[in-house]
């Protein structure tokens, strides 16, 4: 049975068959540092519009993000509905952002880092950019985002043998939290992290939206843009669904009147 259909953990909330949990920033980097103080492995999700469309039509996916260490809400679509639904969010935590706070306090105290993902020459342009950005920064490993089913144990067995303390993964949706979820135990990363389109922004192949743009809910609008042949089906078609989603999570509630 979905866990968020049984009422949230404590600290959690419950919404569209998903769990999340409602923590700040600075919230979330001080459980990051608990999980690799603790050297467990955990798995982190981000719980988007488009995250919460797949897994409405995804089982395993949806167990899997349920199942998750830390669940962050990166959507100010979803946050105003959680608001709406009489369940309001701290504080959006953007994935992008995330990433940049962590690979700081990684700098800071002495964390090691694998990035896994992306094109090869984006990946290795990430480890370059931020081994010169933050002195001290130790990346143990990276790789690039493609390979084949035959080769994915030794892509497993590379990460485990890096020893690394955070994990950054950018590959697409939703083979990343399949990924995580099937070898986060073998690889035995206290912390890792599903970071999308973050290695691209970071080497500034994608421009990251002004920040009004982010505060209005309209990031998603900018990368449009950018790519309208590659997003257009995305956010014009599939999480369309979130409407639907929303409305049939509404029908369940009572939502609370506005003040």
């Amino acid at each position: 049975m979905n866990p968020a259909s049984q009422g949230a953990p404590a600290g959690r909330i419950g919404m569209m068959g998903c769990l999340m949990d409602n923590l700040s920033m600075e919230e979330t980097l001080q459980r990051v540092e608990g999980f690799i103080a603790s050297g467990q492995p955990h798995q982190h999700v981000v719980v988007n519009v488009d995250k919460l469309v797949k897994a409405s039509r995804d089982p395993e996916l949806r167990r899997i993000i349920n199942e998750c260490a830390l669940i962050n809400v990166d959507g100010m679509p979803v946050v105003w509905a959680a608001r709406l639904l009489g369940r309001p969010i701290k504080e959006r935590v953007a994935g992008v952002d995330l990433f940049e706070a962590l690979m700081r306090r990684a700098a800071e105290k002495g964390w090691r880092v694998f990035l896994l993902g992306a094109r090869e020459e984006v990946v290795a342009g990430v480890k370059q950019a931020y081994a010169h950005k933050y002195r001290g920064l130790t990346i143990a490993g990276y790789r690039n985002g493609y390979w084949t089913p035959e080769e994915e144990p030794a892509v497993v067995e590379q990460i485990a043998a890096a020893r690394a303390d955070l994990l950054f993964v950018a590959i697409s949706s939703p083979k990343k939290e399949h990924f995580l979820g099937q070898y986060q135990a073998r690889m035995k990363i206290p912390f890792a992290m599903g970071v999308g389109g973050t290695f691209d922004v970071a080497v500034g192949k994608v421009k990251r939206a002004p920040v009004w743009m982010q505060k209005s809910g309209l990031e998603w609008f900018y990368r449009f843009l950018q790519e309208p042949r590659r997003m257009f089906r995305r956010y014009f078609i599939e999480d369309m669904a979130f409407i639907g989603l929303f409305l049939k999570e509404a029908l369940r509630r009572e939502i609370p009147p506005t003040r």
